[in-house]
């Protein structure tokens, strides 16, 4: 029985920042990373502008590396599945004409336009709960 690639590799980062793991590994922030994510980033657009299909591979695996490294992190807030799951309800409420609405667009402009619309409408909710929430504590 072989386990998948993510759970795999979701072992090899859990070892890493475990007791007996990596010095350096277990010093990191999510803010001590940013600029190794950046550089991954870089590497990959790169990789995607040239085409060349085994670096993007590469280059995807450290991005999905850093996934895992900061939903580690993160572990007393979130995990993995949490940021899958939250991705996944984003993406479909983002996408009505594929996930729910039977409207349809004509043109990939109309559905960025109504994405932005959507994305709008999450951001100022996001701040309405984040006021509240505020208002509670103070």
């Amino acid at each position: 029985m072989t386990r998948s690639g993510i759970r795999k590799l979701d072992a090899v980062v859990a070892k890493l920042l475990g007791p007996k793991g990596c010095p350096w590994d277990r010093e990191q922030t999510h803010k001590s990373l940013i600029p190794f994510l950046r550089e991954e980033s870089a590497e990959l657009a790169a990789a995607l502008k040239g085409g060349r299909w085994h670096e993007i591979e590469d280059e995807l695996g450290d991005i999905l590396f850093h996934v895992l490294f900061h939903a580690r992190l993160g572990r007393k807030r979130f995990n993995l599945e949490t940021v899958a799951e939250s991705q996944a309800l984003k993406l479909m409420r983002r996408h009505p004409h594929v996930f729910g609405e039977t409207r349809t667009f004509k043109s990939a402009a109309e559905v960025l336009a109504n994405w932005k619309s959507i994305k709008a409408g999450e951001r100022a909710l996001r701040a309405k709960e984040v006021s509240a929430r505020n208002r509670r504590k103070g």
